[in-house]
């Protein structure tokens, strides 16, 4: 019989029952890389969220855990060396352990102490044992421990530290209930070994009773690990290993993420047609139709790229790995004044800027993580790539190799841009000297897939809500700008229309004539009235002159009032530049980037000069590339940094990058005779 007891928290669908009103708040401390956050999560399960607390600028997470009719209210603290550090996440520990932090206030305290290394573990128990606070202690990694030839007795161990101490497994599941029945029993008995921990060889003697076997103070490292490390560290290959890792990771998310992410895309337009169909022709329909779903399938669409990135990312924490990568890639990064940590966030912005700036979350230094969210968005996302395919299409149009090497330089010009401003901010901004990158490797071990499951649900749950919030609202005010004041129907277009009811009338009227060219026809007037209709409502719309008042401002880039409006409007998301440059030059969108390029390419201006020659062309590609047109990732910049300010700053510095170095391509390409 299993001496676990039925935990409700573990299963997400496990029945309901009555509990009692006031649970037991436990804070749970430890060390980084001590299995608390499995621990945590088999606890806890999907009953537990990320929260900020006020005035500190570290998460952590709290959940709940029923045991047997006993409710348990986890709050998971950040991994800490020591509470009394002068580092963000030592100080919530002390906040939370010293009750100044609102809503958490511990009944009790749980220390979760490595079982191969008990050393360190004893340290930080020790502080934390003298807040003076109920404590219980559960020992992991006992399984590597044993593996070692170690032996370890939790009786013995809990005499010695005079607290309830139990063997707990979170990646199994195993001694959960033992490590309930602890936290219940210290609230009965407080600490009682404060005084005796004081003197320096106090843990040597703690670990001599406990533990024993060869090695006690757990600190070897075997063979296999030690080369290892020594391949997956070195400056060559330990980078091509993880650029290897990298570019499998995120062929994964791009190959795995492109179904769900069809079947978002075309269930919002099943939604948006049933709606259209649905409801009456009117403002009402227009809002959820183009304003709401619309807006918001806009940035849902990128979940499943996010759900598989974080997903992959806590696999390859929980082998730790991701902590050897870190510090091959600090090497380079610090030039930057960047850490290793914060080259997995910006490698990810690659495929969207939002789980990037979320994964920033993984820098312990503020500035430093406050750096990365800023320069994330310059990286070339997912979202940059069409109108990247639609510029170099009209820039090169029969030169493949040239058109490919203009491809990569977008990305590459990205990265640089990002190092470049990241150096900058350090260095002024947000100068201070970094946090020197001091890190343990973790032990290799099988990642915990139902961990990962669960930071993966979580994150997604944060990204929905934001999504349904902040992001919402921008999309109701874009559609809004986009849609009113109403144009009056063009002459033009009511002419199309009316030939084309003529057209239909006469077929109509010609009875058992199977000829469908006149159908066709009246198809096409209809669209090309549309079209017409579509290009009046832009135009006089208040986004429409808000681009006709900015054009004196885009005219050194060579941009005319339709390109102005169609680079105005695509601040809300880069997608939109070209279905509304198509709209404004008069030719209706298509899938085909061949098409839409040639045709935009004969487009000619009021004085009959192309519209998008070369240095015109050469000027938006470089502004696209560095430009800041994704209002979701201002408002997840300011939900991760805080404050709207850092979002603020981020888009003027990027808009005016992007302004500049548009503007001297543009000139560069007038130079070396581009200007045909």
């Amino acid at each position: 019989m299993s001496d676990t007891p039925h935990i409700d928290a573990v299963t997400a669908d496990a029945p309901a029952r009555a509990t009692p009103t006031v649970p037991t708040r436990v804070a749970m401390v430890g060390n980084p890389n001590v299995g608390k956050t499995s621990l945590f999560n088999r606890m806890c399960g999907v009953r537990a969220k990320t929260a900020n607390f006020a005035g500190s600028t570290v998460e952590a997470r709290v959940g709940t855990c029923v045991a047997d009719g006993a409710v348990l209210e986890i709050v998971d603290l950040p991994g800490v060396y020591a509470i009394d550090l002068e580092l963000p996440e030592s100080r919530l520990c002390r906040d939370c352990l010293a009750g100044r932090l609102a809503g958490c206030m511990p009944d009790a305290l749980l220390v979760v102490i490595d079982a191969t290394n008990m050393q360190r573990g004893l340290r930080l128990f020790r502080s934390v044992a003298a807040s003076g606070r109920p404590v219980a202690v559960a020992l992991t990694m006992t399984d590597l421990a044993r593996a070692r030839g170690l032996s370890v007795d939790a009786q013995r161990l809990s005499v010695a530290l005079g607290v309830p101490c139990a063997v707990a497994n979170g990646r199994e599941g195993t001694g959960i209930g033992p490590l309930v029945a602890a936290i219940h029993a210290a609230r009965e008995v407080p600490p009682t070994v404060v005084a005796a921990g004081l003197r320096p060889q106090w843990s040597d003697e703690t670990i001599a009773t406990s533990i024993g076997g060869p090695n006690t103070l757990g600190t070897d490292h075997d063979r296999l690990t030690d080369r290892l490390d020594a391949a997956f560290t070195h400056p060559l290959l330990g980078g091509a290993v993880f650029l290897g890792a990298m570019a499998l990771m995120f062929l994964a998310i791009f190959r795995l993420a492109e179904l769900p992410m069809t079947l978002i895309e075309d269930g919002f337009a099943w939604l948006g047609a049933t709606l259209s169909e649905t409801l009456p022709a009117g403002a009402l329909t227009s809002l959820l139709v183009d304003g709401i779903v619309g807006g918001v399938a806009g940035t849902v669409v990128f979940l499943p790229q996010i759900c598989l990135l974080f997903f992959l990312l806590a696999l390859l924490e929980d082998t730790g790995y991701l902590a050897r990568a870190a510090f091959v890639m600090d090497r380079i990064m610090c030039r930057f004044g960047l850490p290793g940590q914060a080259f997995v966030p910006l490698l990810s912005s690659h495929a969207c800027a939002l789980p990037g700036i979320m994964s920033a979350r993984l820098i312990p230094d503020p500035k430093d993580r406050l750096a990365t969210i800023l320069v994330a968005p310059f990286m070339s996302c997912s979202a940059r790539v069409g109108v990247y395919v639609l510029l170099v299409t009209i820039l090169f149009p029969h030169s493949g190799l040239l058109a490919g090497l203009a491809f990569a330089g977008c990305y590459a010009l990205g990265a640089v841009a990002a190092l470049v401003t990241a150096a900058i901010f350090r260095r002024t901004i947000l100068r201070g000297k970094s946090r020197p990158m001091v890190l343990e490797l973790p032990p290799y071990r099988l990642p915990d897939i139902r961990s990962a499951l669960l930071s993966t649900y979580d994150r997604a749950l944060v990204f929905l809500r934001n999504a349904g919030t902040v992001i919402l609202a921008i999309c109701v005010v874009m559609w809004w700008i986009s849609a009113y004041p109403k144009a009056a129907m063009p002459a033009e277009a009511v002419a199309l229309e009316a030939r084309a009811a003529a057209i239909e009338a006469q077929a109509e009227a010609a009875a058992g004539s199977q000829d469908s060219d006149p159908q066709a026809t009246a198809e096409s007037l209809r669209a090309e009235a549309g079209t017409i209709a579509a290009r009046a409502q832009q135009e006089q719309s208040f986004a429409g002159r808000i681009g006709g008042a900015m054009q004196p401002l885009f005219a050194p880039l060579g941009l005319d009032d339709r390109l102005t409006v169609a680079v105005m409007t695509s601040f809300l998301a880069r997608e939109v530049f070209r279905s509304t440059v198509t709209v404004l030059v008069g030719q209706g969108d298509s899938d085909d980037d061949t098409k839409v390029a040639d045709e935009l390419a004969q487009a000619t201006r009021a004085d009959g000069t192309r519209l998008l020659d070369a240095p015109t062309s050469a000027g938006l590609l470089v502004f696209y590339v560095l430009a800041m047109q994704c209002l979701p990732t201002l408002a997840v910049t300011r939900r991760e940094t805080g404050s709207w300010k850092w979002a603020a700053l981020q888009f003027g510095w990027m808009s005016a990058v992007a302004y500049l170095c548009a503007w001297l391509a543009r000139v560069l390409v007038i130079a070396f005779g581009g200007g045909g």
